[in-house]
């Protein structure tokens, strides 16, 4: 079997001492595709070059909602710059992020379209974070359409994935599968069509319940699959199959 981890940070320094070993171990298990996307300017490099370093790592570039104090004047520039000379899958991890107080919403929502607006200049799908803040960026892509994308951790609920599904998304799942008492997640993931879902992790956060307390890592994606076929009564196999393939279709992923 196949499967693809549509958002995993293996640039980040939690990987410094064993990401060949994990890639490694990944490989064993079909997790031939990993897809990193940055967080800021200051990462944009690492994620590149690692792209470059490992054929199954796909990078993605943006700034994330929640680095915007690290965001400067011309790192809009310099991202355009850089996607003029490195090929990406994604413009990403970007979004809204209302959950977390004292984060500058207006400041967050000028940043999000100006990234969209580079997205749909380029024809690039999008990573999308969102926590208390699905209608926001709904109605933000409805005024600025991309090529579809990724709702990363989605936790909506079934009229909001559904509006997803018509804007080109899928919808992203991980390690909370894992836990029992997330029965909240576990309706989402049974409910929807399996064509609408794709496998993540968000290594090194949000990790699977069988490692709670430690560092999340791809390899444990399986773990993921394991959940998302049980919770659906589906057998994994085709679980797999899905979910690879709305994988490459929504990021074109070769």
């Amino acid at each position: 079997m196949e499967i693809v981890d549509t958002h995993c940070h293996l640039d980040f320094p939690d990987f410094d001492l064993d990401r060949l070993e994990i890639i490694a171990r990944c490989h064993q298990q079909g997790i031939n595709r990993i897809v990193v996307p940055a967080v800021n300017r200051d990462n944009w490099q690492r994620v590149t070059d690692l792209g470059k370093a490992e054929a199954g790592c796909f990078p993605a570039l943006g700034i994330h909602p929640m680095f915007l104090e690290h965001y400067q004047d011309g790192d809009l520039q310099a991202l355009e710059q850089l996607l003029d000379e490195t090929p990406v899958v994604a413009i990403g991890e970007i979004g809204l992020d209302f959950y977390v107080s004292g984060f500058d919403q207006q400041r967050q929502q000028e940043l999000f379209e100006a990234q969209l607006s580079i997205a749909a200049r380029r024809q690039l799908p999008v990573l999308l974070h969102v926590r208390k803040a699905h209608d926001q960026v709904l109605n933000t892509l409805k005024r600025i359409p991309v090529p579809g994308g990724i709702a990363h951790a989605f936790n909506g609920s079934l009229e909001q994935a559904q509006k997803y599904l018509e804007l080109g998304f899928k919808l992203g799942f991980g390690g909370t599968l894992t836990y029992p008492n997330a029965r909240r997640i576990h309706t989402l993931a049974r409910e929807l069509p399996l064509s609408a879902i794709v496998l993540e992790t968000d290594a090194p956060d949000m990790v699977v319940a069988a490692h709670k307390g430690g560092r999340n890592s791809p390899e444990y994606l399986t773990d993921s699959l394991a959940a998302l076929a049980s919770i659906r009564g589906e057998d994994e196999a085709i679980v797999a199959a899905q979910t690879t393939r709305n994988a490459v279709e929504v990021l074109g992923l070769v």
